[in-house]
């Protein structure tokens, strides 16, 4: 049997890897071993942010929409079961956006959930 050299496969291997670790800190970009652990870490966390960064963004929504219902008198549990009654199909994102920049169109929303 011939012999495979795998030089080069080793060295594409090593490449790929120290490309994502591009950024990182210290030894952890640069060192063979300190890169992979790094990365098997780094991509945990990675997926963990994504599942973390729904939560947080559906969180705030629900601050920014209690902070505008009350100046209209209203709390954000009460107005959000109204408009469930009510058939309301707009989602928190959008409540959100609508009670930061056009606070008209998000009055007229609480005062059809109000009746």
């Amino acid at each position: 049997m011939t012999r495979v050299k795998r030089g080069t496969i080793a060295h594409k291997k090593r490449e790929k890897l120290l490309k994502l670790t591009k950024g990182y800190m210290w030894g952890r970009k640069t060192k063979e071993r300190a890169a992979k652990e790094a990365l098997l870490h780094g991509q945990a966390r990675m997926f963990r942010g994504r599942k973390e960064k729904k939560r947080d963004f559906r969180a705030l929504w629900q601050v920014q929409i209690g902070a505008a219902v009350r100046t209209h008198g209203m709390n954000y549990s009460t107005f959000i079961g109204a408009l469930k009654k009510k058939d309301v199909k707009l989602d928190r994102k959008v409540l959100s956006e609508l009670a930061r920049t056009e606070p008209n169109v998000f009055a007229a929303i609480v005062e059809l959930a109000k009746k």
